[in-house]
């Protein structure tokens, strides 16, 4: 049998080698997942033998994430902001960039009741939201029935599901009603750009979720387009923006009958969410504009 030690060596330079930094961190949470154990578990004791089969167990989860495949799709969970999601080749991979949406949903100190997520994905802006507004209920659409299901799967596991629904859908083009908030993480990268991410992203997230169009604003225009119909007077809708698209953005939104009430800066500064309401309406307690 080979010793725990041995395989993070082994695993750390398979890793290195593939161009995948932290390469020893990311080894002791694949060998850990293999073993069914934690990283920590695996540091107290680096001579424990490992048997044949979680040697083969690790060394699959080592030939995928060689092949760029996310680690959060390896491993099926990631955190985001509260929570724990179950995660899929059909969905993105929830990113921390996306909790600035829920940071400027709560700086906005307003109680929705009513919460709709567009392009829901896993779920996580969804149930984020409602993990914080205890009263709210909600409703997320994807395009992709198999990620409503994923997203379905979330709200049980987080213990939210009496409060979530789910539904497969083009943006908001079936619904009625009217909501106090509404959050969306639409795809907003240009279409020609995509070839060029990292691996990770471009090879095995899919193109539905990230393909924005020529220009990256297609989701925008149809979006911006329903948000008079679906906001309550009162309500605001959060948006997350790729770098640099806050002043095209902020143009489809004035035109489309919306006013920009702020923005919300990601870890990295650069602003990530924009803040709309409806143009009669103001709305106090905002950040600051974009």
């Amino acid at each position: 049998m080979t010793s725990v030690g041995a395989l993070l060596c082994q695993g750390g330079r398979a890793l290195r080698e593939a161009g995948i930094g932290d390469s020893r961190r990311e080894a002791r949470l694949l060998l850990a997942h293999a073993l069914a154990s934690t990283p920590e578990a695996l540091l107290r004791e680096p001579r424990a033998q490992v048997a044949p089969e979680s040697v083969d167990r690790f060394q699959a989860a080592l030939d995928r994430r060689t092949a760029r495949e996310p680690m959060a799709q390896i491993l099926g969970h990631a955190g985001f902001w509260t929570l724990d999601l179950e995660v899929g080749p059909q969905t993105l991979v929830p990113r921390a960039d996306s909790e600035a949406l829920i940071e400027a949903l709560l700086a906005a100190q307003i109680a929705p009741r009513r919460i709709l997520d567009l392009g829901t994905g896993t779920g996580c802006l969804l149930l984020a939201a409602l993990a914080e507004f205890p009263e709210a209920t909600g409703l997320g659409i994807d395009l992709v029935p198999e990620a409503a299901a994923l997203a379905r799967r979330n709200a049980a596991r987080n213990r939210l599901n009496q409060r979530a629904d789910f539904v497969a859908g083009h943006w908001a083009d079936a619904i009625s009603g009217r909501f106090d908030a509404i959050l969306s993480n639409p795809p907003y990268i240009e279409s020609g750009a995509i070839a060029g991410l990292m691996p990770e992203v471009s090879r095995h997230e899919p193109a539905s979720a990230l393909d924005g169009g020529d220009d990256g604003l297609d989701a925008y225009r149809a979006i911006l387009s329903q948000l008079p119909r679906l906001l309550t007077p009162a309500g605001i809708a959060v948006l997350e923006l790729g770098e640099g698209q806050g002043p095209a953005v902020s143009t489809l939104a004035d035109a489309a009958g919306l006013r920009v009430l702020g923005g919300r800066e990601d870890l990295g500064g650069i602003t990530r969410a924009m803040i709309l309401a409806l143009q009669q309406k103001p709305v106090g307690g905002l950040p600051d504009p974009v």
